[in-house]
């Protein structure tokens, strides 16, 4: 008898996985995706994937995705996850895997003051614990097409993130982009694809009547723009992404963070974040935009 042809080979869908450290928001983006119209399913064993995408074929052909948290609590997933992803793929299935992460201090802190419990720490610190597990999830977090640091992210703004780009049930079309302004005194974004590096523009720092105020006074923003080498950096930034963005959507590439770091964090890069943010609008591509480390008070040395 001849065997029955899988339904996913004959229309494939795409399933998110969403992976990760423990603490780093799993649950936080999964809430987010079932906000928004997945059918979602919290720590599946993996053995049961296969079938269970199959029996939930119908979702598909109604326009709804699916969305998995898989991560070290699932039974027997660090050691099969790339057999079990490859058979998928294999028979048709359209994998996006989502990695969460966040700093070891931001994580110490979020299990301190929730008092749970790491999986992984039952005879172990917490610190080791982290370790162990992040070496652990090194091979997934390879295979992810994206990355999510969370450490500068409350639950509120990780909601708002992960809704931005995975609102629209249809395939996108059009690559979505993350603006995000630093300091580099507190180090480069982990998951920057390209780092623009503003420190050599005039400093509203040292301005007196500037010191206090951020790249969102439009005060500062005038004096920033107002440099001829700001102006002139621009033109060249401007021709330079109008040439690279398609080239990377051509690519397939659906996610490109571009950060821009001042020495503090608070002026001159604020300022560039936001005038390119301008700028894409005008080319019609989607994006979110972030000041990673505007919290500080303005007037801390730079």
């Amino acid at each position: 008898m001849t065997a029955k042809p899988d339904p996913a080979a004959r229309s494939p869908f795409p399933v998110l996985i969403v992976t990760g450290l423990s603490g780093s928001g799993k649950s936080t983006v999964l809430r987010a995706l079932e906000d928004i119209g997945y059918f979602c399913v919290d720590n599946l064993p993996l053995k049961l994937l296969p079938s269970f995408l199959q029996m939930q074929f119908h979702l598909s052909r109604e326009g709804r995705k699916i969305a998995l948290v898989m991560d070290v609590r699932t039974e027997g997933f660090l050691k099969n996850y790339d057999r079990v992803f490859r058979r998928l793929e294999r028979i048709g299935y359209r994998l996006h895997l989502i990695f969460l992460e966040a700093d070891e201090g931001t994580l110490i802190r979020r299990f301190s003051q929730t008092r749970r419990q790491h999986p992984l720490a039952d005879k172990e610190t917490i610190s080791q614990a982290l370790r162990e597990e992040r070496e652990s999830l090194a091979g997934l977090r390879a295979l992810a097409q994206r990355l999510i640091d969370s450490s500068n992210l409350n639950p509120h703004q990780l909601r708002e993130l992960i809704m931005s780009e995975y609102s629209e049930l249809a395939p996108r079309q059009r690559m979505w982009l993350h603006l995000v302004s630093f300091a580099y005194k507190n180090g480069i974004p982990p998951e920057a694809d390209l780092v623009l590096d503003v420190r050599f523009l005039p400093n509203p720092y040292f301005v007196p009547e500037l010191t206090q105020l951020t790249g969102e006074d439009h005060r500062v923003r005038d004096y920033v723009l107002g440099q001829g080498e700001t102006q002139a950096f621009l033109a060249q930034l401007y021709e330079f992404l109008d040439f690279l963005l398609p080239r990377y959507q051509q690519e397939g590439k659906s996610h490109l963070t571009v950060t821009v770091g001042c020495t503090g964090g608070l002026h001159r890069s604020v300022v560039i974040v936001q005038t390119l943010g301008e700028h894409l609008k005008r080319g019609n591509f989607p994006f979110t935009l972030s000041h990673r480390d505007l919290t500080r008070l303005p007037g801390e040395s730079p």
